[in-house]
């Protein structure tokens, strides 16, 4: 329990607080530096550097969560001795790539709409700072071998960026729906998977 406290719950709370800070504070440094800028020449600048950050946010999305995910699949392979070591077969990551990949196609576009429009204008530049900050928290977790929420941290970083435009560029309504989502979603899987656990065959 000591050991899960500590990796996993204590991770998943901290680091949307993380991506809120650095993302509020990375927001400041570039407007910042950029205060006698054209916003609008500073944006189509941010537009072009949005590809190189938003990529950087793929990798970093890649190095955390479907780690995760390929690691419980071969957990299961390993117990059930399909395999004989705790090695991640080629097709399990290509299967995890693949399923991430259309999951995002499928669903992303309403999560897009909702964290750069409903939430808060996003500008480019505005992207830019967020997706930074949120893959400077991932890639450090990663680095550590710390299992953390992508949604989480890119979520709370678009938070700490709109907040730097002050406490009402951010709709704070639709804040407190995400993060009541996030409370729920935990013991909702626990349930699941205990139910699953009693009624399927071992």
């Amino acid at each position: 329990i000591k050991g899960v406290t500590q990796k996993v719950l204590l991770p998943m709370i901290t680091s949307p607080l993380i991506g809120f800070i650095i993302g509020f504070f990375c927001m400041i440094l570039i407007l910042w530096l950029f205060a006698k800028s054209n916003h609008n020449v500073v944006n189509r600048y941010f537009k072009r550097l949005q590809l190189l950050s938003s990529g950087v946010m793929a990798l970093s999305h890649g190095t955390n969560d479907a780690q995760k995910t390929m690691g419980i699949i071969t957990l299961a392979l390993v117990s059930f001795h399909a395999l004989p070591t705790f090695e991640v077969p080629f097709w399990v990551v290509i299967g995890c790539a693949v399923t991430m990949g259309l999951g995002t196609m499928a669903g992303g576009w309403r999560i897009i709409r909702t964290m750069g429009n409903k939430m808060i204008k996003l500008k480019p530049i505005h992207g830019f700072a967020a997706e930074t900050s949120a893959a400077i928290v991932i890639l450090g977790a990663s680095h550590f071998g710390i299992p953390v929420s992508t949604t989480h941290v890119i979520s709370s970083s678009i938070m700490g960026v709109g907040s730097s435009k002050g406490i009402y560029a951010v709709k704070w309504g639709i804040v407190g729906n995400i993060v009541m989502a996030w409370v729920l979603t935990i013991p909702v899987c626990m349930i699941i998977a205990a139910l699953l656990y009693y009624i399927l065959p071992v």
